[in-house]
């Protein structure tokens, strides 16, 4: 390792201990029959959930609790949105800065980008501590609880709740050997929540075109991911054979098959553990799986882990850590 490597100092996650099968959800008895069949097929078998809070005071929690845990002195914070802010004009990011209790200069947010925006973080964290050699550590967060009253996000997934915070910092390992991101706005508006014209109660995701989504996104995936994965590896000077471990998002059990055919690399078993037992995070999803697998310690030093995310909005990543 040289003095010049960046990667991850500490993560902390945070999951509800209340968790509720997917059919004991309050909305899944109105479902239609495609509906219902799309969520147990989904491999989702019980979500987590939270207590009434709003998203910040969990981002803001997890912060605290890192911080019990590992100290840390951030000179940025960026927090990673979720699916709707918690107020309009004022700042997220901000009040986390200030319930964390982290002392902390500059605090910011990346928004727009779902599920892939922990990714994009990351390498935004990277990116700072290149720019800047004053800078040593940046810290990241994020909580994932839906938005309105429904978890069942016909044909995507079923969402669950959790947050977590880590920290991208100066010899950190897993080092960020890679990483490529793109995005493509053709996508924008395929799902959208009229909130300006009903109370977040009455707040509902509709989906543009099931189909569009279903077809013409994952062909866009396939290709957008299989081209980032060569340009990753290709960056850091390896090939898929030296690749330890690759994980990616939680969204439904068929797209760990349908990514392990099209890429030739395992979903490791860890996701779809996560998904069956939590849901899909949002954002969360690529850090909790990191942190699960470097936990099992199977990996030795010197591995390699790729990192796979993507959202509708829509983004796709790939990150290549070394462990």
């Amino acid at each position: 390792m040289t003095t010049g490597d960046i990667g991850i100092g500490a993560i902390r996650c945070l999951l509800p201990e209340q968790r509720v099968a997917v059919t004991e959800l309050p909305e899944y008895a109105a479902l239609g029959v495609v509906e219902q069949e799309f969520v147990q097929a989904s491999g989702v078998r019980t979500v987590g959930v939270f207590a009434d809070g709003e998203q910040g005071a969990y981002a803001a929690q997890v912060c605290r609790e890192l911080a019990a845990h590992q100290p840390i002195d951030p000179d940025v914070l960026i927090l990673v949105t979720g699916r709707a802010p918690d107020v309009l004009l004022g700042s997220d990011a901000c009040r986390v800065q200030k319930d964390s209790g982290v002392r902390v200069p500059m605090a910011f947010a990346v928004d727009g980008l779902g599920c892939a925006g922990s990714s994009a973080a990351w390498a935004i964290a990277r990116d700072l501590l290149v720019a800047d050699p004053s800078r040593r550590s940046v810290l990241i967060a994020h909580a994932s609880t839906p938005t309105g009253v429904d978890r069942v996000r016909y044909p995507v997934t079923v969402i669950g709740d959790g947050a977590y915070a880590m920290t991208v910092v100066r010899g950190g390992r897993p080092v960020l050997r890679a990483h490529r991101m793109e995005t493509d706005g053709a996508f924008h508006d395929l799902f959208t929540v009229d909130y300006k014209s009903a109370p977040w109660y009455e707040w509902r995701e509709e989906c543009a075109s099931p189909d569009r989504y279903r077809f013409e996104l994952a062909m866009h995936s396939r290709v957008r991911l299989g081209r980032l994965v060569e340009q990753v590896l290709a960056d850091a000077g390896v090939d898929r054979g030296q690749v330890a471990a690759t994980l990616m998002q939680n969204v439904t059990a068929s797209a760990y098959d349908f990514y392990t055919s099209l890429l030739g690399l395992p979903i490791h078993p860890v996701c779809r553990e996560h998904l069956s037992t939590s849901g899909h995070l949002g954002a969360m999803d690529v850090v909790l799986n990191l942190d699960s697998l470097l936990a099992t310690k199977e990996l030795g030093e010197g591995d390699l882990v790729l990192v796979l995310n993507n959202s509708p909005v829509a983004a796709w990543t790939a990150t290549l850590w070394e462990v």
